[in-house]
């Protein structure tokens, strides 16, 4: 890939102002709104970008704040960019629309409902794109030995960590249950919580069980796998895949190497793709210098988050059904993948 560091240039007057309009559905009349005419990569200074990550000891939370870094060092400070810790997936994608946030992580079955509207956005359509697919999340789903728990069915009338609210982690968490027989609202004693709580809860001894989906490895569980190693195993999900495929093609089977929470054996688990994604009116010269930042800065990106080597230019238009941000196509066009 060629990463020519000043392939970023800012130069026309662009400022993310403006009011929000909250509420999923709504939409921000700003002045960072595309005018439609020819991408040019160039945007002005004290341009500023919020990006919507997830759970604090996720990988989201981590790859969030080393890319803001990078946009700030990229574009020499032109460009400002912070993340924030949030919900996550279906968080992201709601606030995403009503204006809080210029990006967001999410994964790829939860954007795939926002635009199609289903699932969680109810029928309605949410005006989102892609600026590109990125790294792959691992569903990690894992029980305390002496739980009971071999397979998802056993976790009727089990306290089970779902996930954050908003999540993608509880959406996923959701599908698994039905698709093993089980109502998440009644036949399991579903526990909301963050990644941070859910932890803390499966060391005590309050939790039974929880379902996280995040990269590899994901700071949180490998705390857990770490302190907790004899008290805990993960949970086999592999006979979930049929069904869950026939939800969405975007659930595939993958492994978790041994080596990277020191298991005892690569554990096979379903993965799903993870995109960064923007509303449909976002200014096109910005996301193209999004973009661009993202792949001339993956190298910095995965020294500081291994999840990171996952973000490869050959998969970054892969992001049906949904659309790509013109923006972004035009930086993918510009760049070239690495020998």
């Amino acid at each position: 890939m060629t990463r020519g560091r000043g392939a970023v240039s800012v130069l026309a007057a662009l400022a993310l102002t403006g009011a929000a309009v909250t509420g999923c559905g709504g939409r921000q009349d700003a002045p960072n709104a595309d005018s439609g005419g020819e991408v040019t990569c160039e945007v002005g200074a004290d341009t500023r970008v919020s990006i919507a990550t997830g759970n604090s000891t996720g990988v989201y939370f981590s790859l969030g704040n080393a890319y803001a870094e990078q946009i700030s060092a990229a574009t020499e400070g032109k460009v400002k960019a912070t993340a924030a810790e949030t919900g996550a997936s279906v968080q992201n994608v709601q606030q995403l629309v009503g204006g809080t946030y210029q990006v967001a992580f999410s994964l790829a079955d939860t954007a795939a409902d926002a635009v199609e509207g289903k699932g969680s956005f109810d029928g309605k359509k949410q005006p989102v794109q892609a600026l590109s697919r990125i790294y792959p999340n691992y569903t990690q789903v894992i029980a305390r030995k002496g739980s009971g728990i071999a397979t998802i069915a056993d976790m009727r009338g089990k306290r089970v960590s779902t996930g954050s609210p908003g999540s993608g982690t509880e959406v996923i968490a959701h599908r698994l249950l039905e698709s093993a027989g089980l109502n998440p609202a009644t036949d399991v004693s579903a526990q909301r919580l963050d990644l941070t709580k859910t932890v803390d809860g499966m060391k005590d001894g309050s939790i039974d069980a929880l379902f996280w989906s995040g990269g590899l490895p994901t700071p949180g569980i490998t705390d857990l796998m770490t302190t907790a190693r004899n008290d805990v195993a993960f949970v086999d999900i592999m006979p979930q895949l049929d069904k869950m495929a026939e939800l969405s093609p975007v659930y595939e089977e993958g492994v978790i190497p041994a080596a990277t929470y020191g298991l005892p054996a690569d554990t096979k688990t379903i993965v799903v793709p993870n995109l960064l994604l923007v509303r449909d009116d976002l200014d096109a010269n910005l996301a193209c210098v999004l973009t661009k930042v993202l792949f001339d800065r993956q190298p910095e990106l995965a020294q500081v988050v291994g999840a990171a080597k996952g973000i490869k230019l050959d998969q970054a238009r892969d992001t049906d059904p949904v659309p790509l941000n013109r923006g972004a196509d035009y930086a993918l066009k510009t760049l070239t993948p690495s020998q």
